[in-house]
């Protein structure tokens, strides 16, 4: 196992991790589903109702539709940036 470098601590031959915009946008886009579900206040009522549907129970299935595209956009995001960095180190 390599050793520790003593300026950043992280193995030696490997990068530290780094914070950019991208993955900052990346990790809101996987964070703001748990925030809604987390904040049961906002949607624990009844009232508007969808097709007989209280409002409960059809946010909360509009937020799985909403999390299955925000986290397909984290993930692009990350790939994205991935490639680039690939792509941009070898030049």
């Amino acid at each position: 196992m390599p050793e520790p470098s003593a300026s950043t601590g992280t193995p030696a031959g490997r990068a530290a991790p780094v914070v950019t915009p991208t993955r900052v946008i990346a990790g809101l886009c996987l964070v703001a589903p748990f925030v809604a579900m987390l904040w049961v206040g906002s949607y624990a009522k009844v009232e508007p109702t969808l097709i007989g549907i209280p409002f409960f129970y059809w946010y909360q299935m509009l937020w799985v539709l909403i999390s299955t595209v925000l986290t397909m956009v984290a993930y692009k995001l990350v790939q994205r940036e991935q490639r680039l960095r690939k792509g941009g180190a070898s030049r």
